[in-house]
């Protein structure tokens, strides 16, 4: 097209309705694939234990940097603790009872409590614990999904004692912006379930 032609062509006003044509024509052919959605980076301190040793019939390792409360509702019980991790809105709930022949009772409601994610967990792990020389025994439960609790558990020694955790986050549940720190504080549980002895009167 020499150069009046293009003169007359925009003249008659049909660049404007040739523009989109131009416009869609020229974006074709480059590449483009949508970003994942980012989330904040998150720091952990350094794997620090402080020893808990108190009046209750037990002692355990937990982090150095955690705070610990003991449980004041209405329905709490002796030696229901709290453990708080500041600056990460969790918290890991323990229940503590004294077995009086009823050890099949207490395994039983820790399992329903574990399963009762079933509804949106996409799968429950279990892992068992033994410590013979201890004479603790537990299960870990690992909750996968869009869950409250994704880590519970619970330890006993079968005849006198028995001990159940749950982790909460304060946050709406979202599988891939907690995992990193489930996952960090997954190992103090399991720290806590490797240290943890029972006291005998």
């Amino acid at each position: 097209m020499r150069l009046p032609e293009v003169f007359i062509f925009l003249k008659k006003g049909k660049f404007l309705f040739y523009l989109p044509l131009f416009v869609f024509l020229a974006s074709c052919g480059a590449d483009y694939s949508p970003k994942p959605e980012g989330y904040f980076r998150i720091d952990f301190p350094d794997r620090d234990y402080t020893v808990y040793e108190n009046d209750c019939p037990f002692i355990f390792e937990y982090p150095s940097f955690a705070t610990i409360s003991y449980e004041t509702g209405e329905s709490a019980e002796p030696c229901w603790l709290n453990i708080d991790f500041p600056g990460y809105k969790g918290r890991l709930h323990l229940s503590y009872k004294e077995v009086e022949g009823d050890i099949n009772v207490f395994i039983e409601d820790a399992r329903k409590m574990a399963y009762k994610h079933t509804v949106k967990a996409e799968a429950i792990d279990e892992s068992m614990f033994f410590d013979h020389d201890k004479n603790v025994y537990g299960v870990l439960y690992d909750i996968k999904g869009e869950v409250a609790s994704s880590v519970q558990f619970f330890v006993t020694d079968s005849t006198d004692h028995f001990l159940r955790g749950a982790l909460y986050f304060n946050v709406q549940p979202n599988k891939d912006s907690l995992a990193p720190v489930i996952d960090y504080f997954r190992e103090d549980i399991v720290n806590l379930m490797e240290t943890i002895s029972f006291e005998y009167d």
